[in-house]
């Protein structure tokens, strides 16, 4: 009986292989873009939230979304919360970005 690859591995098996392989690498860096982009997004809002809210008097109260619960809170216990959650965001871009270029690094390579 025949087989439909050949004995050097260059057969349609491995054609389909790669040919998968590329199609999970492409989705996984469409994932990986979307989530940059979210990232991104995010910390330009809370740039925004800080802008808006580090003019106005401390004491004032402002409301802040946890955990999908509204709550009240004052200025003075928002801002220093909401400063940290956007370095937090921006320390996580640089590693985000990085393993979107060795993904398409990996792309590339099957080109």
């Amino acid at each position: 009986m025949a087989s439909n690859t050949s004995h050097d591995g260059t057969g349609p098996r491995n054609e389909q292989m790669i040919a998968n392989m590329y199609g999970a690498l492409r989705s996984e860096m469409n994932q990986l873009y979307s989530k940059i982009t979210e990232l991104e997004m995010e910390v330009s809002e809370h740039s925004l939230v800080m802008g808006a809210i580090q003019p106005l008097d401390p004491s004032r109260r402002c409301y802040r979304m946890i955990g999908g619960v509204l709550v009240e809170r004052t200025i003075r216990e928002v801002l220093p919360a909401v400063q940290r959650n956007k370095g937090v965001l921006k320390k996580s871009l640089p590693a985000s970005m990085k393993h979107w270029k060795r993904r398409k690094w990996r792309l590339q390579i099957l080109n």
